[in-house]
């Protein structure tokens, strides 16, 4: 399969993902007594705590945005896979869902994939089930 989205487009889009996911806020305390953290503790929960970067969320939204219509279905078709909503072989199925999706809106679709829970993984799952990987794509920091 050839994907519509350029191979080094979905893996930029999965790097971005993994860097916003590492961010995402958590309310995980710890468990830990603040008044009995010593001061490396201290330290180290520190930074759970630092805001979301938001330059990152806001380069993980421009890549959906600079997809056309049928790339940004293709990509929320992919992540159906990747999360087993759909089969490999569902694959007409999936992309005529998502192209309903969007259609409906691109906003709303962005939304819905900015709120998927471990986007990358389940993006790079469903590339996978079309052996599809980001593996040789070079430096895409």
């Amino acid at each position: 399969m050839d994907p519509l989205t350029p191979l080094d487009t979905l893996c930029r889009i999965i790097l971005r993902a993994r860097e916003y996911e590492a961010q995402t806020a958590s309310d995980y305390d710890g468990g830990e007594d603040p008044d009995n953290v010593d001061d490396e503790q201290e330290g180290a929960l520190s930074v759970l705590e630092d805001e979301i970067n938001d330059s990152v969320e806001e380069e993980l939204q421009a890549a959906f945005e600079d997809l056309g219509e049928d790339q940004l279905a293709e990509v929320i078709a992919f992540t159906w896979v990747g999360q087993g909503t759909y089969e490999a072989a569902d694959w007409d199925e999936a992309i005529e869902e998502a192209q309903s999706t969007v259609s409906d809106g691109a906003r709303g679709a962005i939304d819905e994939l900015m709120q998927q829970p471990m986007l990358a993984s389940v993006l790079e799952s469903g590339m996978a089930a079309f052996d599809l990987s980001c593996d040789g794509i070079g430096d895409l920091s």
